[in-house]
């Protein structure tokens, strides 16, 4: 079954909302792993399905490598979370999440920042091809 574009806005708004249901509960300035546990449960709430560290072989010219990446949060096998804590987010943050999107053929991905006195400062939003393609 393909997604259309709402469909990915509406997902992807209520995990945003879920985030800063986080962020105001929490604040800024704890680790990441505190904010994924929180977010977990707060997504599962919602009747999300969140994957937690989902291992992403790694292949290099055909041949699978004995390493892995690691995507934060999978939610409804659809939108990629690639969770920060920092104080500011680096071109380096955008790129593994747009290398993640591309790695796993994924349309969607949400980089957050925790550590943001207003968390909307603290999110990025990037399309790895067309949101409507199947």
């Amino acid at each position: 079954m393909s997604f259309t574009e709402k469909e990915y806005n509406e997902l992807s708004g209520k995990i945003i909302d879920a985030c800063i249901e986080v962020h105001r509960e929490l604040g800024p300035g704890l680790m990441e792993s505190v904010y994924e546990v929180y977010l977990l449960s707060v997504l599962k709430k919602k009747n999300l399905n969140p994957r937690q560290q989902v291992l992403l072989p790694v292949v290099f010219k055909g041949e699978k490598l004995n390493k892995e990446f690691v995507i934060d949060i999978l939610v409804d096998d659809k939108i990629i979370l690639e969770l920060k804590s920092v104080e500011i987010i680096l071109p380096v943050h955008e790129a593994q999440l747009v290398t993640y999107l591309k790695l796993v053929d994924k349309k969607l991905g949400l980089l957050i920042n925790f550590n943001v006195t207003l968390l909307k400062q603290g999110i990025r939003r990037r399309i790895n091809g067309d949101l409507n393609a199947v």
